[in-house]
């Protein structure tokens, strides 16, 4: 036994192998080489026809200068400098018919690559993707966050800029004032820095924006000197380079706030209202989101009373690309009501009238159609590419919003009209549920626009803080 062992092993040093063993092993990785080749072929000729498939039915609605006068002419608003463009991802198709069905081809292309179709998505039906955890979570954070806020004085030359406002907050770009307000005067603020998990840096985008001192191109130089400063004075900055910093911008012109501040901007947390994915200044695990909402007094309307006759309904500026596709195809349509401009009769009637209300990107995503949709319990429907919605990680948006590509704006009515009615009243009853975390309170109230954004900034704070040396409290 030993000896047939011994001479076993002798063979496989010496490669003493039968003539078809050694045949086998020869061919064998040559036939594993070729095979996968023959797979890498058949994956780029796959993906190239596909590809080429797309791309040959891509049909722009109008060429860009045609756009870009159409929109001057309509809306007199200027192109600003600033703003960004879409790339071609997001070209418009023309043709309804075609579009229908590219529009279902191109979903189960995506689909069954990435096992995003399975039929049976019932958490869809759920107005969160986990209410236990986060009710669990949320208490501890009511309990536990604390955020130091850099002091200044009334008599400081930009108090207009720093301190809260002392009067009522109105207007589109209302949630970041009321969320600096409510924030100064609640039980999250410390003096204690050792305590803080989180900065915040008080400066109001869109009070910087109305200041004749600073103007709008002057808030990248008021944001570096500001960070300058808080460095030369406080040493919290330092220790984490400003990853545990925050500040609070509703307006769109809010990302170019830290255009000479780069290295900040990768650092300091945004917590926005115009959140799309398209900026590289934005970025969505760093980064939150937050609702941008118009502020009413009192309770929500009775919806019982409510008579919902018409399918869809949208009125704005036209502004964008985007605008003037949804204008193209269903300004003359009887049941989806698309109006460019002012209305003659009060907004609150058509929101209280339609099933669904679009939210349609203009210059930027952030409008405060989507809070109004909710309030008063119309679905939205997000026809925003790109877009982070408000509290995304915490709420299921597909089981009280529609959520619609640009290229399917010619077979939008088909869409809802596909909705069932027991799928739409579904629909509806989530978004009741939902939209008490789209309004503001004086005082702020339990799981209201204020607290989830605080919850949002909880989720993004660091495990791990560094102490001073002694606990420090400046005034």
């Amino acid at each position: 036994m030993g000896k047939q062992s011994s001479s076993l092993v002798y063979q496989i040093f010496q490669h003493r192998f039968p003539a078809t063993f050694k045949g086998f092993f020869y061919f064998l990785p040559i036939s594993l080489a070729l095979t996968t080749l023959l797979l890498i072929f058949i994956y780029i000729s796959t993906t190239a026809k596909v590809t080429k498939t797309l791309s040959q039915t891509t049909l722009y609605l109008q060429t860009v200068p045609s756009l870009i006068n159409n929109i001057d002419q309509t809306s007199n608003l200027p192109i600003l400098p600033f703003e960004d463009n879409e790339d071609d991802n997001d070209n418009l198709f023309a043709d309804p018919s075609r579009t229908a069905r590219l529009s279902r081809a191109s979903q189960w292309l995506l689909g069954n690559i990435f096992g995003l179709i399975d039929g049976n998505d019932t958490n869809n039906k759920e107005a969160y993707h986990d209410g236990d955890i986060f009710l669990q979570d949320y208490k501890q954070m009511n309990k536990s966050l604390k955020i130091y806020v850099y002091p200044h004085s009334k008599d400081d030359p930009f108090a207009n800029v720093l301190l809260p406002p002392v009067t009522d907050c109105k207007g589109n770009y209302a949630s970041e004032l009321m969320f600096k307000k409510a924030l100064m005067e609640s039980h999250f603020v410390t003096k204690d820095p050792n305590e803080a998990h989180l900065f915040y840096m008080p400066f109001s985008i869109s009070s910087m924006r109305s200041d004749p001192r600073i103007d709008v191109h002057g808030i990248p130089d008021f944001v570096q000197n500001y960070i300058s400063n808080i460095t030369l004075k406080y040493p919290f900055w330092n220790r984490t380079g400003g990853a545990d910093h925050f500040y609070v911008a509703c307006h769109s012109i809010g990302k170019i706030a830290f255009e000479k501040a780069f290295v900040a901007r990768l650092n300091v947390i945004q917590l926005v209202c115009s959140s799309t994915y398209f900026p590289s200044s934005y970025l969505p695990h760093k980064d939150a989101s937050m609702p941008q909402v118009w502020p009413r007094g009192g309770d929500p309307p009775n919806l019982l009373t409510s008579q919902r006759k018409r399918l869809a309904f949208f009125a704005g500026a036209v502004n964008s690309p985007v605008r003037i596709a949804l204008l193209n195809v269903w300004e003359n349509d009887t049941e989806i009501f698309a109006h460019f401009g002012r209305l003659n009769t009060p907004y609150s009637e058509q929101f209280l009238g339609s099933k669904f209300c679009i939210h349609v990107k203009g210059f930027e995503v952030n409008t405060a159609r989507v809070a109004d949709a909710l309030f008063y319990g119309c679905v939205p429907i997000i026809l925003a590419n790109h877009y982070d919605l408000p509290f995304s990680d915490i709420l299921n948006w597909k089981s009280f919003s529609v959520v619609v590509h640009h290229i399917d704006i010619p077979v939008l009515k088909k869409i809802l009209q596909g909705i069932s009615n027991e799928e739409f009243a579904m629909l509806q009853s989530n978004a009741l549920r939902v939209r008490k975390h789209f309004q503001w309170h004086t005082p702020p109230i339990d799981f209201d626009a204020f607290h989830m954004s605080m919850y949002e900034l909880w989720k993004r704070r660091s495990v791990v803080r560094v102490r001073l040396a002694t606990s420090m409290e400046f005034i």
